[in-house]
């Protein structure tokens, strides 16, 4: 039986197989574990490194982070406009083919990775690239849950039911964190977030600035390498970034690396001080929202088993140093971190997805209409938060908390879905937070909120409910999850403000949490 996990990364694509003894290994890609994501559209669409190559002379028909554009239904490319199904099925195709050589049989079972944070519509374009890459139906797991199977499997770590993992994934292109809980039958993803514009090419750039301003009087030659117009300068250029790229890998084992400076001519030394100077504003970003995420599971400290470190770039020891400082945990450190996500994949329960569900028209409500108060102006789009005047005040920490009551934007979103009627939301009054009873799947509306917001495409409302963050599925009105704790406890705060964080460089938003106060 011959099965494949694969890890679909916004810059980078891994995959492992398993024949029939079960043993897993990583599959190759030009001598590489790492395959760049990257697609490029001439003739035909090419991945990995030939895309890469190709670019060199046409920039314009590359596409170097297809995950990231999968709510844009298409892109231009070259002289073509190309679906995001078909750049995902391009990159799946090859790892597809890769797999079929190896083993020189048909796969028995295909298991994809996803993000934490990824609905039905995003898992569809997942789930149809695979049918086109010919890897027919898959069963998906997500990211975090993968990384804790690889946790309790690989390193065999105990983890007791109910004890949790904190997955600290730091990749080339993007930070993701997660919060694992071990159930009675595999894991459940408690809370999870991340950064869109934090990854380890962004600490690339950060190094490259450094070595510009080391060689400031060159400007006409950093002029040739920030915007070649020649095949020579564009192979310089990418000579400068993989030198830099290098340089930063080596500043993880050794404390010194010896960078050239194509064009400019420059032969440099760089110190791994100088590189945690430029990379620690962007680490401490990443230790913020892993803080919050930790807020948003509330989960004590002590039920955590661990801090696993995934990703390539988490390989950075500095990492660990301010992850050791901040949740008083040592965390997990391996050889192959970028191997983890894939691996795991193949060492948990996947789940199928199934064929949408045709829904019938949703029915009239039979409750009377909750008076509106005036709707806010229109033209508000789904996931911006629209703050109202305070409806009263609580004491935290000495300074008065500041309320949103997004009515108005709840009316238009739910007259425009049909919905008006069904939900029910009312000030946030002392003394009274509404029913809180009930998990995930209960279909009672939230009754009363302090704060409520929409995801950008509409599907999801977040509301906080009293010490609570709820999510909604809209088009059910069924409850998703209950994040519980926020009143107090190691990672306390009481819900102010709900919001489907907007990622930088299109990476899909995020539910986030967070307590607010005025006078900041």
């Amino acid at each position: 039986m011959n099965r494949l996990g694969i890890d679909f990364g916004t810059s980078a694509t891994v995959a492992v197989l398993a024949g029939p003894a079960q043993r897993i290994r990583p599959l190759l890609f030009d001598g590489s574990p790492l395959l760049p994501s990257a697609v490029f559209a001439g003739a035909d669409l090419l991945t990995g490194v030939d895309a890469e190559r190709s670019a060199l002379a046409r920039p314009g028909g590359l596409e170097p982070n297809p995950k990231r554009r999968i709510d844009d239904g298409t892109v231009w490319l070259g002289e073509r406009e190309v679906s995001v199904v078909d750049l995902v099925a391009a990159v799946l195709g090859r790892v597809a083919a890769e797999a079929r050589r190896v083993t020189g049989g048909p796969l028995d079972e295909v298991v994809l990775t996803h993000p934490a944070s990824w609905r039905r519509v995003r898992l569809d374009v997942l789930a149809e690239a695979a049918r086109r890459a010919g890897l027919g139906d898959v069963g998906l797991v997500a990211e975090p849950v993968a990384a804790a199977a690889y946790f309790t499997a690989v390193l065999g770590r105990e983890m007791a039911i109910g004890r949790c993992l904190v997955v600290y994934d730091l990749g080339a292109g993007t930070f993701d964190t997660g919060v694992v809980r071990r159930t009675t039958d595999g894991f459940d993803v408690v809370a999870a977030d991340g950064l869109g514009d934090v990854g380890g090419l962004d600490l690339d750039a950060g190094l490259v600035r450094h070595v510009r301003s080391l060689t400031a009087a060159a400007s006409a030659m950093w002029g040739r390498l920030d915007w070649p117009r020649t095949p020579a300068d564009q192979h310089s250029r990418r000579a400068l970034w993989q030198g830099v790229r290098a340089a930063k890998e080596q500043l993880s084992r050794h404390s010194t690396a010896d960078l050239h400076v194509p064009l400019v001519g420059a032969d440099l030394h760089v110190t791994r001080e100088e590189f945690e100077k430029i990379a620690r504003p962007h680490l401490e970003r990443t230790m913020e929202v892993t803080l919050l995420t930790l807020r948003a599971a509330a989960v004590p400290r002590e039920v955590i088993a661990g801090v696993l470190l995934v990703g390539g770039s988490s390989r950075i020891p500095l990492v660990a140093t301010l992850l050791h400082r901040a949740l008083g945990i040592p965390p997990t450190a391996i050889d192959h971190p970028e191997l983890v996500v894939a691996e795991g994949s193949l060492r948990t329960r996947p789940i199928p997805l199934t064929p949408p569900v045709q829904r019938d028209p949703a029915p009239v409500s039979t409750q009377p209409p909750v008076p509106a108060p005036a709707l806010v102006a229109p033209s508000v789009p789904a996931g911006t938060a629209v703050q109202a005047p305070a409806v009263g005040a609580r004491a935290t920490r000495g300074r008065p908390l500041r309320r949103r009551v997004l009515i108005g934007l709840l009316a238009l979103s739910l007259a425009a879905a049909g919905l008006a009627g069904s939900w029910r939301v009312l000030d946030d009054r002392a003394g009274g937070v509404g029913d809180q009873t009930g998990g995930a799947g209960t279909t009672a509306p939230p009754s009363e909120a302090a704060a409520l917001a929409f995801s950008p495409d509409g599907s999801l409302l977040a509301a906080g409910i009293g010490q609570t963050a709820q999510i909604w599925d809209v088009a059910s009105r069924r409850r998703l999850a209950v994040l519980t704790g926020h009143g107090g406890g190691t990672y306390g705060g009481a819900v102010e403000g709900v919001a489907f964080a907007p990622m930088a460089r299109r990476s899909p938003p995020r539910a986030r949490t967070a307590p607010y106060a005025s006078g900041t």
